[in-house]
């Protein structure tokens, strides 16, 4: 064990001290950090691998290959993924799952954290496909709150015949590990053949090691070009990239609004869509001077639909911003209960925001999609990913033909 735990010493300050010399240290920092933390768990599985301890050797081997890309932030050449990415990604969660056992040298039920963590990489590289419907009249609380009678779930992405709006919104995708260029462009072929209004993009094309590959961005979304009324906002890692991310979205015919409006006539009426863009500080009266600015159209002749990457924004919006707001960021919450039908997710105990589903904040709705894909915490974790058809139904119609 001298031996495995030397290594993993020596890797991880050589590691960090590559990624500072080709990134900087503001990334080369959290990098070592979780190297090193991780690094002490790999230890704690080694201790009670037994016969296995060879497939350890690799695994953590695959981890630091795995941040060697990340510092690089190039594109992962052929067969990375099933060789790097996947078993690191996996070999990472179930050490961390595997705590418990570790800490206390069992190895009774020691498989367990691996096999939760396998499940993990299942959640990750698929989807939910479902239809849901959001009911727009329902009543709004003053505090920031979930609404779960404004959501109706149906497995499966409904064909066209809705009367009222009927939406698809892609998020997060971030192309890399997780996310290929062939994956991307079938979710999107999907929704265009879903047949709805809008096609709406919430941010997060890119993960480092795809940075600023415009033209794999631009193929991955080619199939939008079908679809005449794309739109798109920016999300916070788009900040990283925002050239290659205009160009990518341009390539496939989305248009992507940064603190800007577009009013589109749809077959149930007009639809301004504001597309809020990803603001580090200062959020809510930068929010409120952008739409201060953008006249929203009256009651009964137009619905707003706002597109805001981080559902935390959500909150400093003014009065009756909009009739819908979509949001993406929190992958669903990441780790959490989805899957057993239990809405407790990780992202909303430890920061308290909006993780998914429908929530409302005086006269505002919001719409948390749990994302197409992720990026940092290596697997989603009982968070099914998203694609969905949203339907939008009123009581009262806000809009007019």
């Amino acid at each position: 064990m001298f031996a495995f735990a030397s290594a993993c010493l020596v890797a991880t300050v050589l590691l960090t001290a590559a990624t500072a010399s080709t990134s900087g240290p503001r990334f080369a920092v959290p990098i070592g950090v979780v190297l090193a933390i991780e690094g002490l768990l790999a230890i704690g599985v080694y201790r009670i691998a037994g016969p296995f301890t060879p497939a350890v050797w690799y695994l953590q081997a695959a981890v630091y290959a795995m941040g060697i890309a990340l510092g690089r932030a190039r594109p992962l050449p052929p067969g990375w993924r099933a060789a790097v990415s996947w078993p690191a990604s996996w070999f990472l969660v179930g050490s961390f799952l595997a705590l418990p056992w570790t800490v206390t040298g069992l190895t009774l039920g020691a498989a367990v954290p691996f096999v939760l963590a396998a499940l993990g990489v299942l959640w990750s590289v698929t989807a939910r496909r479902e239809t849901v419907t959001l009911d727009l009249s329902a009543p709004t609380p003053p505090e920031l709150a979930r609404l779960p009678a404004m959501v109706r779930r149906r497995r499966g992405l409904s064909a066209p015949g809705h009367e009222g709006l009927r939406v698809v919104q892609i998020s997060d995708p971030h192309l890399g590990p997780f996310m290929t260029e062939a994956r991307l462009r079938r979710i999107c072929a999907r929704a265009v053949a879903a047949a709805p209004d809008l096609i709406l993009l919430t941010g997060d094309y890119f993960t480092r090691e795809t940075h600023g590959d415009a033209a794999m961005l631009g193929r991955a979304l080619a199939p939008l070009r079908a679809h005449p009324h794309v739109y798109a906002c920016r999300g916070n890692h788009d900040l990283e990239t925002p050239e290659a991310v205009a160009e990518g979205l341009a390539a496939a015919n989305v248009r992507l609004l940064i603190d800007e409006a577009v009013t589109v006539k749809t077959r149930v009426g007009r639809v301004q869509i504001v597309g809020m863009d990803f603001h580090w500080r200062d959020r809510a009266r930068t929010m409120r001077g952008v739409l201060v600015d953008l006249v929203r159209p009256p009651r009964g002749e137009g619905l707003r639909i706002v597109l805001l990457h981080d559902p935390g924004a959500f909150k400093h919006l003014p009065d009756d911003a909009a009739d819908l707001v979509l949001a993406g960021h929190t992958h669903g919450g990441h780790v959490g209960l989805v899957s057993l039908g239990l809405d407790w997710t990780a992202v909303r105990a430890l920061a308290g925001i909006p993780d998914h589903g429908a929530w409302g904040q005086r006269d505002n709705r919001l719409y948390v999609h749990r994302t197409n894909g992720h990026y940092g915490f290596p697997l989603r974790i009982g968070v099914p990913a998203e694609e969905s058809v949203l339907e939008l139904v009123w009581s009262a119609p806000p809009v007019s033909a």
